[in-house]
């Protein structure tokens, strides 16, 4: 029991008790990749319907970007995207926000927030919704941005004849971006 705390309520931890859980912490920080592709796994396992599953969808979404040269950021938040739909269906562009947030731009932060709603000029008629729901976000400096992303790549992303590349092409990205925050969150 050498390698856990003294306390039981946090307020009663010693510096040595914070500074085991620092040094725990890292090395719980290198599986994050890991963790993260597990979960994205989980998206082979989606509710049907589709001609490809989620988890092909994000890799075709992936590919898409990185073959029209987007940067590696980008092309991460694009395979990443959907990656709350198996736990959050109704709010996976703010769980993946959540997600990427310390490792991206605000401005990809915002585009995997709102791109539910950019996506929804495509099907939102459907179902009696406002198809230009995202026109109340127009002027935002990262709108044309995500109509971009929505258009030429995630709503396009259902092909199951696609030549997708592998998660394999996509770790070394996933590697370099998770490898320290960049950016101040809250």
């Amino acid at each position: 029991m050498d390698d856990t705390v003294s306390f039981i309520a946090m307020a009663d931890g010693t510096a040595e008790d914070y500074a085991l859980l620092e040094r725990m912490d890292r090395h719980y920080m290198e599986g994050l990749v890991g963790r993260v592709l597990a979960h994205l796994d989980l998206l082979k396992e989606g509710y049907g319907g589709y001609k490809i599953d989620r988890y092909q969808h994000s890799l075709q979404t992936a590919t898409r970007a990185q073959r029209e040269g987007a940067d590696e950021e980008t092309v991460v938040a694009a395979l990443l995207h959907d990656i709350g739909d198996t736990i959050a269906p109704l709010t996976h562009g703010k769980l993946a926000a959540a997600v990427l947030s310390p490792y991206v731009s605000p401005e990809t932060t915002w585009l995997l927030d709102k791109h539910p709603i950019f996506q929804g000029y495509h099907y939102f008629h459907h179902y009696g919704m406002d198809r230009n729901a995202r026109e109340q976000f127009r002027g935002h400096p990262a709108f044309e941005r995500t109509v971009h992303f929505c258009d030429a790549w995630d709503q396009a992303s259902f092909d199951p004849d696609y030549d997708t590349l592998p998660i394999e092409a996509f770790t070394p990205l996933l590697h370099r971006l998770f490898e320290k925050p960049r950016w101040k969150v809250g």
